[in-house]
């Protein structure tokens, strides 16, 4: 059975059976911690909504809706947002929460130790009003913050105080690495890396129930065509992602259905901006080609990605030329050309740098993250080489790639980023801004990348109630990224899951797999 989604949603009935059974889901990359502010990634991101809460989520077609909190407003003349919290609520260990959860994981997610940092850089203060009142003060009037702190997760402040996890510890981990105690629907009851985690309903939760699961089980299987092995025989219930060339056989057979969507995750390429030379050259170690723009607008034109989509991807993917898909807030209509495959163009842009006898680097990719992420990296690196530019690829778990990229240990690198806001200021906050650790900027800005035009933009874009001057303020920084190629967007992942013919679920494109919207029929 097939069932084709619109570029945002698949949404299924919320009648329950009258059964409730147990439920397995396999994903190849598992959630690298159970913390929720010490890493700022999908994986983690999306399977800890299932198990702690914010003061709003996202529903079934990504709108802004009431979660820790029952309401918000603006403060004065945008002084900033005041939240008044649920009351009633509890944690899954019976404690209760309040304002001080609140004002404790506030300061705990904006530590320089922790990896969310940079969603609250808009943030002047929190306040505590009572103990179900809580005022975000910002910098200036931020019309999009309640949406962008949609997957800021608050943690019960005694638990982490008594545990030794008042912050986050992403580099040795500590108690709330392996242990979780939100307010959501699910409770983690097993925890072993890279083997299982095990969730069972929290009975406490305030919401209400729509799924019929008893015990939920994440099993992470590297390699896609195990786990697609395992959805046909059984042995799981759900798989993310399903490869893509196996879609057209899973269609023709009844016992499994394919749920196919666009993710608002742009994958592009990556440069060390601010490194003085490369580190995996062979005959270029005083210099860093891809400090000159010419350089990588060469990388730009010599890449084919229209042949990429076409058969790596199966044709499910989309082209792109921002660091936003066309579906996202702050999309630059004007600027949707990419550049063209143009080989020949490519050389005489490296040939004018300097480079006409190309030179080498390493290319650092991960191979369990992204929809066939390797195969791309190597068809990249072939593309490549057919302009005179050798790289060596070194492909990896996604749990040893992000400490590569942030020890600089890299000459270039593939990066898919989702916007969590679904809005351009986002890519632009934690991709384009200079990164600034005590404004809480640029924290997934490997390369270093800056522009002083960008950095004065982005507060006003953040701050402008216009919509329309907004735009033109985002097209602005839209086009000096383009001018510059900051990076080279490639294209928009598809989604593609696979479950069992009996599995009700809701797909959104942010890739995130919310439980308590799953029915085993």
């Amino acid at each position: 059975m097939t069932r084709t989604i619109s570029a945002l949603l698949l949404s299924t009935a919320l009648a329950l059976p009258a059964t409730a059974e147990e439920f397995t889901w396999a994903v190849t990359t598992d959630p690298q911690t159970m913390d929720p502010h010490a890493v700022n990634s999908a994986p983690v991101l999306g399977f800890l909504n299932n198990v702690y809460e914010g003061l709003v989520r996202r529903g079934k077609d990504m709108s802004v809706e009431p979660a820790l909190a029952t309401s918000w407003e603006p403060i004065g003349d945008g002084e900033g947002w005041r939240f008044a919290l649920r009351q009633g609520v509890t944690f899954q260990d019976g404690a209760e929460f309040n304002a001080d959860d609140v004002i404790f994981s506030y300061e705990r997610a904006s530590n320089e130790a922790s990896d969310t940092r940079s969603w609250f850089a808009p943030v002047k203060e929190v306040v505590k009003v009572d103990d179900f009142t809580v005022d975000f003060l910002t910098n200036a009037p931020n019309p999009i913050f309640p949406g962008s702190i949609a997957n800021w997760m608050i943690m019960d402040s005694g638990w982490a105080e008594a545990n030794n996890a008042a912050l986050p510890d992403k580099e040795n981990g500590n108690f709330a690495t392996l242990n979780a105690n939100g307010t959501g629907a699910f409770r983690v009851t097993a925890r072993e890396p890279g083997l299982r985690t095990v969730l069972q309903p929290h009975e406490g939760w305030w919401g209400e129930a729509e799924h019929n699961i008893t015990k939920a089980t994440l099993q992470p299987i590297q390699n896609p065509a195990t786990a697609l092995a395992a959805l046909l025989s059984g042995d799981v219930d759900f798989i993310n992602p399903v490869p893509i060339q196996d879609v057209a056989r899973l269609q023709d057979n009844p016992d499994v259905k394919v749920i196919q969507g666009i993710e608002a995750r742009v994958i592009m390429l990556g440069f060390p901006h601010e490194a003085e030379a490369l580190k995996f050259s062979a005959e270029t170690t005083d210099a860093n080609p891809f400090a000159d723009v010419r350089v990588r607008q060469a990388v730009a034109h010599a890449v084919n990605v229209p042949a990429i989509l076409q058969t790596i991807m199966r044709g499910n993917a989309e082209e792109v030329s921002q660091l936003v898909s066309p579906a996202m807030n702050g999309y630059s209509a004007s600027l949707a050309a990419r550049p063209a495959h143009d080989p020949e163009k490519a050389k005489a842009l490296l040939a004018e740098a300097g480079y006409a006898d190309g030179f080498s680097f390493g290319l650092k990719c991960p191979n369990n993250r992204y929809l066939n992420d390797e195969a791309v990296c190597q068809a990249v690196t072939g593309m490549l080489a057919q302009v005179g530019i050798t790289a060596t690829l070194d492909a990896m778990p996604v749990q040893n790639y992000w400490p590569e990229l942030r020890a600089d240990n890299y000459d270039m690198y593939l990066l898919g980023w989702s916007p969590g806001t679904f809005d351009a200021e986002h890519p632009i906050r934690f991709l384009a801004s200079t990164p600034n650790e005590e404004k809480k900027l640029g924290s997934w800005n490997f390369g270093g990348y800056s522009n002083a035009r960008v950095d004065e933009l982005l507060p006003m874009i953040q701050s402008e109630i216009d919509q329309g001057k907004r735009q033109s303020m985002i097209d602005e920084a839209h086009k000096i990224l383009q001018d510059e190629m900051a990076y080279v967007p490639l294209y928009v992942q598809p989604l593609v899951w696979g479950a069992r013919s009996n599995i009700d679920l809701t797909q959104r494109p942010d890739n995130f797999f919310i439980l308590r919207w799953v029915t085993v029929n």
